[in-house]
């Protein structure tokens, strides 16, 4: 099956771009637009068969009696003789054609009353209209105001006007209304079903998307109930095997790693044994030894931390700017001058200790470097496509150091890559690895203090 070329896709694109932002954006409000439309052009298309043909046949013979009515009425009064009685007239039709008459002697219509601008023409007058020019041949003019029941029609004859009043239910007939009550009622109690329906439907999306977005941002929520369409049940059934899955993954990685942070340990721990048990005389290599053996436990310390992920650590609701403030009196009790900048109580459900290890990297890192940190928290709004509106909590960390130059602040982020003497190249790794696991993330920019900015979001 042959591709459409290019300008064709390029063409339809471009047709269909004004009608893009007419559309709905949810799926409840597409469902139910698939589902009107259709309904709505069928109700115009046998509407207007039925009108176009049926009813414009009967709306067409009823205005053609009527004013056939008339215009026999006007010619066996025109055969009269001037002067004579026209109450035998008069009476026949009122009582066999149902027409009220009535002749005022030396009048005249004069212009046609001009129909007011607000008040629209339906066809049924049109159709009167045409079949009285048709059947009287005299000037005529009508009134369908004056009375709700009945049409008058006014014919200019020789010697005077006739005025014929016409009940309005030789005109219309009710099978009329019966077929617009029939067509929209129908049609209104089969869009609130399905709007019930998918409502149901859409609903057990969204309790899906919910716990996806809740997973993703490391919160525990546990298997969620199948409900819906198959396809959903299947898509929640999937979404529960994938959950336990990688949270079985987790849980062998954790202890796996544990199992080799022990194994490490262990010859580490004897090498420090056999340093403290060496002769006299060699204390100056024995030092040099024992910090060797040191850095390699901080260094496997700090490997094991950061594969590991804190991945059996549960979300709960914690106040961030009670951590931060904590963070920020141990910073100052190594030295540091710290500021701390927060609008009061800020609720988060987030992993505690991990976003401790997160937010205590960055402040290492700044520590290190700088004199002066500046620590804030403030709050956004969060607005991206295909998520629910809410807000994110940016966590700012400024200093005054050096900073990194612009091109290599993404660098920064790969694991083991230092850009001091001494680092392992692993603290911004693990705080971005623990920031991403919240559904957030951590960028580097440059600092109002002259240095850098760590900028933590995470979603509210």
């Amino acid at each position: 099956m042959k591709s459409r070329p290019s300008w064709l896709r390029r063409l339809l694109r471009r047709m269909g771009a004004p009608f893009r932002y007419l559309t709905p954006r949810g799926l409840l409000g597409r469902a139910l637009l698939i589902i009107l439309l259709p309904l709505l052009i069928l109700q115009a298309v046998a509407l207007q068969l039925f009108y176009g043909g049926h009813l414009d046949i009967i709306s067409r013979r009823l205005a053609g009696g009527v004013a056939g009515d008339v215009g026999m009425v006007v010619e066996i009064l025109g055969r009269q003789a001037p002067g004579e009685d026209h109450g035998w007239v008069f009476r026949q039709a009122a009582w066999r054609l149902d027409l009220s008459l009535a002749f005022e002697p030396e009048a005249s219509i004069g212009m046609p009353s001009q129909r007011q601008s607000w008040l629209p023409i339906l066809p049924l007058e049109e159709d009167l209209s045409q079949a009285l020019r048709e059947r009287v041949g005299l000037p005529f003019d009508t009134d369908w105001q004056s009375d709700p029941r009945s049409v008058i029609i006014r014919v200019q004859m020789p010697g005077g006007v006739l005025h014929v009043e016409a009940p309005r239910k030789r005109l219309f007939f009710g099978t009329l209304y019966l077929f617009v009550i029939w067509l929209v009622g129908t049609s209104l109690l089969l869009f609130v079903v399905a709007a019930l329906f998918m409502k149901n439907q859409v609903r057990a999306i969204r309790r899906l998307a919910s716990a996806a977005e809740a997973f993703g941002m490391g919160r525990e929520i546990g298997p969620i109930k199948p409900e819906g369409a198959s396809e959903v049940r299947q898509a929640a059934a999937a979404f529960n095997q994938m959950q336990a899955r990688i949270r079985r993954f987790i849980n062998q990685r954790t202890e796996m790693l544990a199992g080799i942070s022990h194994d490490l340990r262990t010859p580490l721990t004897r090498l420090r044994l056999s340093l403290a048990m060496l002769p006299a005389g060699t204390e100056e290599d024995a030092a040099a030894m024992s910090e060797d053996v040191a850095e390699m436990e901080r260094m496997i310390a700090t490997y094991l931390a950061f594969a590991r992920g804190e991945g059996l650590e549960h979300a709960q609701p914690a106040d961030l700017a009670e951590l931060v403030e904590d963070l920020a009196a141990r910073a100052r009790r190594d030295g540091a001058m710290v500021t701390v900048e927060v609008p009061g109580s800020v609720m988060l459900p987030v992993r505690v200790d991990a976003l401790r290890r997160c937010l205590g990297n960055l402040l290492d890192n700044a520590r290190r470097h700088a004199r002066r940190i500046a620590l804030a928290i403030t709050e956004v709004p969060r607005e991206e496509a295909g998520r629910p509106p809410g807000r994110w909590v940016l966590i700012t960390v400024d200093d005054d150091g050096p900073g990194i130059p612009e091109a290599a602040r993404e660098e920064a982020f790969k694991p083991f890559t230092s850009f001091s003497a001494g680092g392992t190249g692993l603290g911004l790794a693990i705080a971005r690895d623990i920031a991403r696991a919240h559904g957030g993330d951590i960028a580097l920019e440059g600092s109002p203090l002259g240095g850098l900015r760590a900028r933590v979001r995470l979603p509210a």
